[in-house]
């Protein structure tokens, strides 16, 4: 019987830390960036491939990194400390995120809003509407869950948006949802809402910038598809 290649003994090019400091961390698969978090893999093979073993059962990644440390540390090849090192890392990323928008950002890049969306709504078992109140320079003031429902949908009331607008005394909002069904389509629903909230809005000379649906996948934005 073969015995398996370790990782160091694999060409450099293809090790997952060297091509991370190499070419950067958006360069690695799922399975590698998970591989590097688990640092060795089960008896007979290496990391990358109990990696993709876990990924394969237990995933897609998002679905995987939503479970809580005490049932990521059930899992094989995890146990606690590495379940400890993955919920680290997922908070780390929180912070970071949290710690620009305290300094006041300014979200000129509407990726940059959506990846905070997401960040906060992703993976939720119920319906968030969540706004993001800017001030005149687009920076951000405050970050707030005002509306939350079932999974079919949460009740957004334009009047209380645009009251804590008004108290924020901001000039301009975002605003995202997320879709427990994993489906980032936007509904009729979505887009009757958007029209509402940016009517209200112009009443008091507020903007309404973007509309961003978090599910599976990247952030959609409303405002890309025009209807914003």
């Amino acid at each position: 019987m073969r015995t398996p290649m370790h990782i160091r003994d694999w060409p450099a090019a293809e090790r997952p830390r060297e091509k991370l400091m190499a070419r950067g961390v958006g360069v690695l698969s799922d399975a590698e960036l998970l591989a590097i978090f688990l640092g060795s893999g089960l008896r007979g093979r290496d990391a990358v491939t109990t990696a993709r073993e876990l990924l394969g059962m237990h995933g897609p990644l998002r679905a995987l990194l939503e479970r809580s440390p005490a049932d990521l540390a059930k899992l094989p090849g995890i146990g606690p400390a590495r379940a400890c090192a993955i919920a680290a890392g997922l908070e780390l990323g929180h912070r970071q995120l949290s710690a620009e928008l305290e300094r006041g950002i300014a979200l000129s890049d509407p990726q940059a809003a959506g990846r905070y969306f997401a960040q906060r709504l992703r993976g939720l078992p119920h319906e968030v509407f969540a706004v993001l109140f800017l001030d005149t320079r687009h920076r951000a003031i405050a970050f707030e869950e005002l509306f939350r429902g079932t999974i079919d949908g949460a009740e957004v009331h334009p009047r209380e948006v645009v009251r804590r607008a008004l108290a924020h005394n901001a000039a301009a909002v975002i605003v995202g949802h997320n879709h427990p069904s994993g489906n980032p389509e936007p509904s009729a629903a979505d887009r009757a809402v958007t029209a509402r909230l940016k009517q209200a809005l112009a009443l008091v000379d507020l903007r309404l910038l973007d509309h961003f649906v978090i599910a599976d996948g990247p952030p959609v934005s409303l405002a890309a598809r025009g209807w914003v």
